[in-house]
């Protein structure tokens, strides 16, 4: 039994308020382990909605992850994203589990209880760090499979946080003809480059658009993923689009609202929208895709392209609130933000 051991959680209790707070643990039921965490990943997309009260409150936190049972509604535990060791056992598990290094979708908490079958165990010489940011990466093979790039197009990415960055380190593996990228931040533009884009413009700038052209010989984007958050984003990634093109729209704005220009070059020039989310697999694929094989996929990339490189600050889990208010106020200075747990 686990009896005396107190874990800490992050919670959400209103927009912009971030409490810690601290619970009594038992020992693992019947076919559930106890995991000590080591690090947990922030969704600067995802959580800081929630964050700032900008996601649907009635909406279901996530029908596919147990541990997000519930509403996003305030108060609530949010996060998907945490690795660690098992430390214990409950009837029915194998012993051999304990001291297992794993990955699991689980809010922000240093000791979690969870099914042996939703936990991953982290392959060998995958670092915690590069762990952690399996949903980033799986997210990004999910929109990277949606696009279905060909050889020799024109791509261009709208945002470069996490998940721009490693959308666009995927595709800079394939023959792509350009692979264009788009941020305001000079230090996301600059680790765009280090990734693979052939080019990266700053979104706020007058005359982004001609370069944009340029670099596509006027013929316009063939694929454009939209994935900076923002919809009124939308307009910039219809305009960039050529004749018959596709936009795959990966960000989720909650309850951001923004006009759309769908008056102009859109109808005209048959462009397809494509709604791109990671937690089913396109119908189209599902024949012969399952998550199992997706997981598989993001874990060979996470091998591959290192994704610890895009971390650049963490906090011990008491300093959530400070966490949080840095990606809040000052976005531009932080890529990924980990969490991090004592591991007494």
């Amino acid at each position: 039994m686990a009896a005396g051991l107190t874990k800490s959680t992050v919670t959400f209790v209103g927009p912009r308020r971030v409490e810690v707070q601290h619970d009594e643990v038992g020992g693992p039921g019947p076919g559930r382990v106890l995991v000590r965490t080591r690090l947990s990943a922030i969704s600067a997309g995802t959580e800081l909605l929630v964050y700032r009260g900008e996601a649907p409150s009635g909406m279901a936190a996530d029908d596919s992850i147990a541990a997000l049972a519930g509403t996003l509604s305030f108060p609530l535990r949010y996060g998907y994203a945490a690795v660690g060791e098992v430390i214990q056992v409950g009837e029915g598990i194998d012993a051999n589990l304990l001291g297992r290094r794993v990955f699991a979708f689980n809010p922000h908490e240093s000791l979690l209880e969870a099914e042996q079958e939703s936990l991953m165990e982290i392959p060998a010489g995958v670092s915690y760090e590069d762990a952690v940011t399996l949903p980033s990466m799986e997210t990004a093979v999910n929109f990277a499979m949606d696009g279905a790039p060909l050889v020799g197009e024109n791509v261009l990415v709208i945002g470069q946080g996490v998940i721009g960055l490693l959308t666009t380190a995927l595709l800079a593996q394939m023959p792509l003809a350009s692979l264009v990228t788009l941020d305001t931040v000079e230090a996301r533009r600059e680790m765009s480059l280090e990734l693979g884009a052939t080019a990266s413009y700053d979104s706020s700038v007058p005359g982004m658009m001609d370069k944009i052209t340029a670099a596509f010989d006027s013929h316009g984007a063939d694929l454009v993923y939209e994935l900076s958050g923002r919809p009124e984003a939308l307009d910039t990634a219809i305009a960039a689009t050529g004749y018959g093109g596709r936009i795959v729209i990966g960000s989720w704005y909650g309850t951001k609202r923004a006009p759309v220009d769908l008056g102009g070059s859109f109808h005209r020039s048959r462009i397809k929208l494509i709604s791109s989310q990671v937690t089913t697999i396109a119908p189209e694929l599902s024949g012969r895709w399952d998550k199992q094989r997706r997981f598989a996929t993001a874990w060979r990339m996470v091998e591959l392209l290192k994704p610890s490189q895009l971390v650049t600050h963490r906090f011990p889990v008491e300093e959530a609130a400070d966490a949080y208010r840095l990606l809040d106020g000052s976005p531009g200075d932080a890529l990924q933000v980990l969490l991090t747990y004592d591991s007494s």
